[in-house]
């Protein structure tokens, strides 16, 4: 049986997460304190003793679902150490998990790289202030259209049933009317620091393009799916997927349905929460999913 292991996004976090993974088993302990050692501040106790609000901030909220699903994987592997997976695959900054799973960018490098992702898209958004609204039931191709009508972007295709766009408040503004007169059943503004995965990241991009060129990117060991291209990664073309990766599209309906396409039959979302296990129900009912995100979890399997 073919399986794929993906890992969760900014929106998966959750004050106790991995907490109960660090107490029990002293590998993922070593996961958290390493990440502590590495930031030079504790936090692990933001993931697990919060409050909410400081988790939510993007640069910890970003370090911790890393670090939290990291330590979920490292759990999974050591609870069944025969389970093989063909392929990885992560939303947004779980693309780096699993580029980091894969082997292709080692444990300290990612904790440094989301650091700056975090502190780079912050700067961004403050330069440039944005909004995001997400829009259910309403189909992904007539969204494009409502998108470029209104002078705002896809962020998310995050499933065939939810779409988020991202832009200016003035644009957002704009393709909330368009959605409603389209027929579309809820749009929400999602509670976000600015417009992520559109143009107005820019800024985070070149930044981040300057970053990544001191940092060593290897060979993936398994096929990684890119967010921007919904293929697989091509080593030389790594780098340059994750610096667009800030400013484009997150491909996950096309990259749900290419797994299933290529023969997986399984797929185990590995941190926080249930977002991708939800979403994957929604794009393929034919593929099984299972999450990994706490002890009790490993303790069902």
């Amino acid at each position: 049986m073919k399986r794929a292991i993906v890992f969760p996004g900014q929106g998966s976090q959750v004050v106790g997460m991995g907490r109960d993974l660090a107490d029990a088993i002293p590998e993922c302990k070593a996961l958290f304190d390493q990440a502590n050692e590495i930031l030079g501040y504790d936090l692990s106790s933001i993931c697990f003793d919060g409050p909410q609000e400081e988790l939510n901030k993007s640069n910890h909220a970003q370090l911790g679902i890393f670090v939290a699903s990291a330590a979920a994987f490292q759990a999974l592997e050591l609870k069944q150490p025969d389970l093989e997976f063909d392929v990885l695959a992560g939303h947004s900054l779980g693309e780096w998990t699993a580029l980091y799973v894969a082997g292709v960018v080692s444990f300290e490098d990612t904790i440094k790289i989301l650091k700056a992702r975090g502190e780079f898209m912050q700067a961004a958004c403050e330069e440039n202030p944005g909004a995001m609204l997400a829009v259910m039931n309403l189909d992904g191709d007539k969204l494009v259209e409502i998108a470029a009508e209104a002078g705002c972007h896809v962020a998310n295709f995050n499933s065939l049933a939810q779409t988020v766009l991202s832009g200016t408040a003035e644009s957002i503004e704009k393709a909330e009317e368009l959605c409603r007169e389209a027929g579309a059943k809820r749009a929400i503004r999602l509670p976000v620091a600015g417009a992520f995965h559109s143009p107005l990241m820019q800024p985070a991009a070149d930044k981040m393009n300057d970053f990544l060129a001191g940092v060593e990117l290897g060979s993936p060991a398994k096929p990684v799916l890119s967010n921007v291209t919904a293929g697989t990664h091509v080593d030389a073309d790594i780098q340059n997927n994750m610096v667009k990766q800030i400013t484009s599209s997150v491909q996950w309906v096309a990259s749900v349905q290419k797994l299933a396409a290529d023969g997986v039959e399984e797929i185990v979302e590995c941190g926080p929460g249930k977002v991708l296990a939800g979403l994957i129900k929604r794009i393929d009912k034919t593929v099984a999913v299972r999450n990994i995100g706490q002890l009790s979890d490993l303790e069902k399997e």
